[in-house]
């Protein structure tokens, strides 16, 4: 990847786009690649997956997960400042810009840059020791990597001294740091980082994108939540020494690549005054670098345009049009059942929506009338019934790889002359892998549209006897787990009290951990049997006296 950038191998010309509508957010696209370049992506339906194409090696480990929604574009490029409009960005943003006076400490300065190994963490700290160099100030720069290639913390030492104190170590020491450039949070928060700064010292210009972490693909449920965190930054630095960015969104809408964080972050320290270098020095060294300049050049720009007008900045960043899967607010729980229902009628007819919807409602007035309590049981039904009642077989799939969704996630992400493929195990075609059990994929071309629509159209088939997809045991079980849901909610409500609320919902929930497809949705079919008996049993066994007593079970 270093040498791609760099233009001295060549780029595959080549990309992998995961489906939003299909992907199950089960995670073993991360189980087989241990890629970062997989990030989660929330929706109304659930975490999901994303390829940040800025971060991927190209290696295309993840399409070997057992899933439908990878498909490849060949050729075209990505859409580059998106966000910026037609006419581009007006350059009079930047010449309008004020030069900032200098507020770095006179004679020493040391400015610590925190990150992850392959985003280019090692290059931001050369960029500053050369530009130093330029102006003939004193300056060390010590790389830490480790044990750091790949998604491991990285971070760079930089050491402006004054002239002649020779005797200074190039690692800052604890308590020193006066800028922290902090373009990974969970780095940045780590006590390594932490331990050099100081309360009443410290300045950070920090990036709010949470990249994930290795532990990501082991667990596709990991709390991203960044609170903890960015208290964590905010607690070891100075009176109003702190500036938040969103430097990956703004890189990746403005400059099409979100490797240009790390110049916007330095650009907007810079113009903070706390970076003790010349602008023309920074800008020189980008130069010499000879590595997208341009786009580093205008990253930097960018990020002082988000101190001294972020108004404007914020004015650039005309969102792409979402598509339906983009998380909305707060859902009632009618707004929900009204989304679902739709979904379910597309998915099969108005009947089958139908159906949903009386099982929702009759769980909320029996929720009520037996609990006193409204919404958790009955939004957990509401969630999970749909779910199941949604499986994804070939008809689904081939509705969604065809459809509307996926023709904008193309066009939001990629421009110019591009051709795609969908990479497909279809049961009755592929064969399974001796040493993995696994359907062997194959990639198909766009030839293959057409056939989806058909099988879109056939979905009347579904579930009857000329249903050839569904006559396979693993098209039956995921049949079947829609009656025993069906029939596990009457016993719920069979049995509901305020002392066993809580179960109950943990119980309705259950569904949430069956994802995936094939052999991975199976495994995830097991788990969630196994702790559906011991909830049940747990559920059953709590009195209709806790219901009313001071003590109410708390599961756990």
């Amino acid at each position: 990847k270093r040498l791609r950038k760099r233009g001295r191998y060549p780029d595959v010309d080549k990309r992998y786009l995961i489906s939003e509508e299909v992907c199950e957010g089960c995670g073993d696209c991360g189980l087989q690649s241990n890629c970062i370049a997989l990030e989660p992506n929330e929706t109304r339906f659930g975490r999901k997956r994303t390829i940040n194409q800025s971060v991927c090696n190209k290696d295309f480990s993840c399409v070997k997960g057992m899933c439908p929604s990878f498909v490849t574009v060949y050729g075209g490029s990505l859409r580059a400042a998106a966000g910026a409009g037609e006419q581009g960005i007006d350059e009079s943003l930047f010449a309008a810009l004020p030069e900032p006076a200098i507020r770095a400490r006179a004679g020493a300065c040391n400015i610590l840059v925190a990150g992850i190994g392959g985003s280019g963490i090692i290059t931001l700290g050369a960029l500053l020791g050369i530009a130093a160099h330029m102006e003939n100030k004193p300056v060390s720069v010590l790389d830490i990597t480790g044990l750091a290639q790949r998604n491991g913390p990285v971070t760079s030492h930089i050491r402006f001294v004054a002239d002649g104190d020779i005797g200074v170590a190039t690692r800052i020491p604890e308590g020193s740091a006066d800028l922290v450039l902090a373009a990974d949070l969970v780095v940045a928060a780590g006590a390594e980082v932490l331990a050099r700064m100081s309360g009443t010292r410290s300045a950070v210009v920090y990036n709010a994108h949470v990249a994930p972490t290795n532990a990501f693909a082991r667990n596709p449920d990991l709390d991203f939540d960044s609170a903890g965190m960015e208290a964590a930054l905010a607690a070891r630095t100075r009176a109003d020494g702190v500036l938040r960015l969103d430097a990956t969104r703004i890189a990746t809408g403005l400059l099409g690549n979100a490797i240009g964080a790390n110049l916007f972050l330095l650009g907007a320290a810079w113009q903070r005054g706390l970076v003790p270098l010349a602008r023309a020095s920074l800008e020189r060294a980008i130069a010499l670098n000879a590595t997208a300049v341009e786009m580093n050049l205008r990253a930097f720009s960018l990020g002082r345009l988000a101190v001294s007008n972020p108004a404007a900045l914020e004015a650039l960043l005309v969102e792409p049009q979402p598509v339906r899967l983009l998380a909305s607010g707060r859902e009632t729980l009618d707004s929900l059942v009204a989304d679902r229902r739709a979904w379910l009628t597309a998915y099969q007819d108005a009947a089958w929506g139908a159906r949903y919807e009386q099982l929702v409602r009759r769980v909320a007035a029996t929720e009520r009338e037996k609990t006193g309590m409204s919404g958790a049981l009955a939004e957990a039904v509401a969630r999970n019934l749909a779910k199941l009642m949604a499986y994804k077989d070939e008809y689904e799939v081939g509705r969604l790889l065809g459809g509307e969704v996926l023709r904008r996630q193309l066009e939001t992400q990629f421009e110019g002359d591009y051709r795609i493929a969908f990479n497909l195990a279809p049961p009755l075609l592929a064969a399974r892998d001796p040493a993995t059990g696994r359907y062997r994929k194959r990639e198909f071309g766009a030839w293959l549209l057409p056939v989806f629509g058909v099988l879109a159209r056939l979905k009347f088939l579904r579930g009857t006897p000329l249903d050839v997809f569904g006559w396979s045991a693993h098209r039956r079980r995921e049949r079947a787990l829609i009656g025993e849901y069906e029939q596990l909610v009457e016993t719920l409500l069979a049995g509901l009290h305020r002392g066993n609320h809580a179960l109950a919902v943990q119980l309705a929930a259950l569904p949430e951990r069956v994802r995936g497809f094939d052999v991975v949705k199976e495994a995830a079919m097991e788990q969630a049997a196994t702790a559906r008996a011991t909830l049940l049993a747990e559920f059953a066994a709590v009195p209709l006296a806790a219901a009313t007593g001071e003590v109410v079970h708390e599961p756990g």
